[in-house]
């Protein structure tokens, strides 16, 4: 991996910051709620953004309230328009900076203005791991979608476009989209396993901690377009412990969690989770990939601290959208929600 931004841990952090400012520096909604949601995650970023962030924000604040008071239209994504609304009301000044704390094993993150992002397709119970590409609904083709893309080229002999993620999570957090244009559901085939498991060798020589995370439908993803959740993390999620039976430790996981370590071998195990319409999430990292079948969204009572277990909640990094929740969850509350999720 020689091509910019991949080439060094140092280079990709750069792009990624001054991509952000890039994006700044147009103007418009979307990209000032990206901008925003990575500044109030990232301390790095909100450095260098928070000036054109607050004159921005002054701007589309002035605009909106003048237009709704005279009963213009706005042109802007709903969506975005919603969250923008929803910030404004909580007041720019007083949006609170993401926090991050353990709990025993476990991770746990403050995370506010995550809270206000649209749910899209998670609030369905999807009838199989399968449903067509929606050109309806939304995906990573449509036009505004294109202002959000940090990098597009070749990756591991395929073509990809990497998006910023409009709601990070995780340290320098992507989404990877291979053949955006071909419009494939969310639904992970032989090929595209086999390729995601190269493109994390190959990003894991120079960016160490590289890995993506994968949320099949049914498994809270929240959109039916192709995609790879990518971040770079080198301390790894709690999953990755040594302690683990998994990794050949002693302590079991309180959920089902499967580790392989050659991609052959893990498809032949996702395979069976094909065939019996199985939810999972995936965790990819250099090591070995961590496999999670578990329990479908919507066919259990979860928590109010959490929105859905994905693939980072699975693998051990818990996000709450409130003070009181962040403080008050513990290890064994975590563990229990993990253990309910296990088939």
């Amino acid at each position: 991996m020689s091509d910019h931004p991949f080439a060094t841990l140092e280079s990709f952090q750069l792009a990624f910051t001054s991509g952000l400012s890039g994006l700044l520096h147009k103007g418009g909604l979307g990209p000032f709620i990206l901008v925003c949601a990575n500044a109030s995650f990232d301390k790095r970023v909100e450095a260098a953004t928070a000036e054109g962030l607050a004159s921005l924000y002054h701007a589309l604040s002035t605009e909106y309230v003048d237009a709704l008071s005279s009963g213009k239209p706005i042109q802007a994504v709903e969506e975005d328009l919603l969250v923008f609304l929803k910030l404004h009301a909580v007041g720019f000044a007083r949006l609170q900076a993401t926090e991050i704390r353990h709990a025993g094993p476990w991770e746990v993150q403050f995370n506010q203005l995550r809270s206000f992002r649209p749910k899209r397709i998670t609030t369905q119970v999807p009838q199989s791991l399968h449903s067509p590409f929606d050109e309806a609904g939304f995906h990573f083709n449509k036009p505004f979608m294109q202002k959000e893309a940090f990098w597009a080229g070749k990756l591991s002999g395929r073509h990809a476009t990497l998006y910023y993620n409009k709601y990070p999570f995780v340290d320098f957090h992507g989404l990877l989209v291979p053949e955006r244009e071909s419009c494939l559901p969310q639904f992970l085939t032989e090929a595209h396993h086999f390729y995601l498991w190269q493109a994390t060798l190959d990003l894991s020589r120079t960016l160490d901690g590289a890995g993506f995370g994968y949320n099949s439908l049914g498994a809270f993803a929240s959109v039916n377009h192709l995609h790879f959740q990518m971040f770079v993390k080198p301390a790894g999620l709690p999953v990755m412990h040594a302690e683990w039976r998994h990794n050949g430790g002693s302590r079991p996981y309180p959920t089902h969690c499967a580790a392989f370590d050659t991609p052959a071998a893990a498809w032949a195990y996702l395979s069976e989770l094909h065939k019996s319409d199985t939810p999972y999430n995936l965790l990819y990292s250099k090591e070995r990939l961590y496999v999670f079948p578990r329990r479908k969204q919507g066919c259990y009572a979860q928590p109010d601290w959490t929105s859905g277990f994905a693939w980072h909640e699975m693998a051990g990094g818990m996000i709450t959208f409130n003070r009181d929740s962040y403080a008050s969850l513990d290890q064994n509350s975590i563990a229990q929600e993990l253990a309910r999720l296990a088939l």
